[in-house]
């Protein structure tokens, strides 16, 4: 029989039906929530990620929007007036470059069984081996019968493609709008979500929110900028030089340096490069030379003029969220990884508490 004491060292857990059907109601409501969530989500994914765009276009316009708006033009206007003004240099670009594209890109298609052929005879002859240039070909399905039957097939689903390039500008005019709404009635939507919010909360929600429009925007506009003089520069160097598909070179060299972290560098200058060892390889010596010189202006004269309201994120973390993303939304989502990332970089940055580091981790 147990003692006084033993007894007064036990204590009985009382459950209260009241609290546990209160507990059991919430947790059924928040389960039946996500689920709807998730199945909303499901259901217009394609839709959610066009808000993502237009979300992250209009935070990219506002440091253009607020230079107008500091000369006294309203909001709507100046939104109107930047987002013109990059449709009308898109179309110029399409107008001034896009037949020349075009016709590099059908032609590099078509040519690929001759550059593969000659590429593996060099292998051949640097390497003494002897490997057989029709098996490779056949291997990466684009010998000339292939390659022609892709052209009928698209040839003859032109019905298909009417209706893709239709469904594709739909999508770009859905964005365009949202990007123009969120960029002109930006502050009316801050305070709208402000009202709904506590005072405390509010204050949290206005920090957030400036900071993903100054880093994000920031981050966005210094990458395109740098991605358009890459661009530049290595395209009218590969013309000078006479490399092959010059214009479709430079585009690959200049959009892989900007957005694709850590190692995009290095794969946009090697695709142009290995255009060039099998066509001369002294204009592969040359494209590294420039590539070489250029990459130093760039990070010791461009990029930090042009980067100066950004910031930095660690490699690791923007090589990961371009996984993360291409994973989840594709080509669209490797591109978008890094300003979202950068943003919630910022975000812990500034509400993260740190504290003093010991003797021991100091060393």
């Amino acid at each position: 029989m147990p003692s006084d004491s033993d007894q007064s060292n036990h204590r009985v857990l009382a459950i209260d039906p009241v609290s546990l059907r209160r507990t059991l109601s919430t947790l059924t409501y928040w389960f039946a929530f996500l689920l709807t969530a998730r199945w909303v989500i499901g259901q217009n994914g394609g839709f959610f990620f066009l808000l993502l765009l237009a979300l992250l276009l209009a935070i990219a316009m506002d440091p253009a929007i607020r230079w107008f708006a500091a000369r006294n033009v309203k909001r709507g206007v100046a939104t109107g007036i930047v987002l013109l003004g990059l449709v009308i240099l898109s179309l110029a670009f399409i107008g001034v470059f896009g037949g020349v594209l075009f016709s590099q890109a059908s032609s590099l298609i078509t040519s690929l069984p001759e550059i593969v052929t000659g590429v593996v005879d060099r292998i051949n002859t640097v390497f003494k081996l002897n490997l057989d240039p029709k098996q490779v070909v056949d291997s990466l399905n684009i010998s000339p019968s292939q390659i022609a039957n892709w052209a009928s097939g698209v040839a003859g689903g032109v019905v298909g493609i009417v209706s893709t390039m239709l469904g594709g500008i739909f999508q770009l005019l859905t964005m365009l709008l949202f990007a123009f709404y969120f960029a002109a009635e930006g502050p009316k939507v801050r305070q709208v979500v402000g009202s709904w919010l506590s005072p405390n909360a509010q204050e949290i929600f206005v920090t957030t929110w400036e900071i993903a429009v100054q880093k994000t925007g920031g981050f966005v506009v210094s990458k395109v900028v740098l991605a358009i003089a890459s661009t530049t520069a290595h395209s009218i160097f590969f013309a000078v030089i006479g490399l092959p598909y010059w214009l479709a070179m430079g585009l690959i060299t200049g959009i892989a340096s900007q957005f694709i972290p850590t190692v995009g560098t290095m794969l946009g200058i090697l695709v142009p490069l290995l255009f060039a060892v099998f066509e001369d390889p002294m204009m592969a010596l040359w494209i590294m030379v420039f590539a070489a010189t250029y990459q130093q202006i760039e990070n010791y004269l461009l990029s930090p003029r042009v980067s100066r309201m950004t910031m930095d994120i660690h490699p690791a973390i923007a090589f990961g969220s371009v996984l993360v993303f291409a994973n989840m939304f594709g080509a669209t989502g490797a591109l978008i990884s890094v300003p979202v990332a950068a943003a919630l970089v910022a975000i812990v940055d500034t509400y993260g508490h740190r504290y003093d580091l010991i003797p021991r981790l100091r060393e």
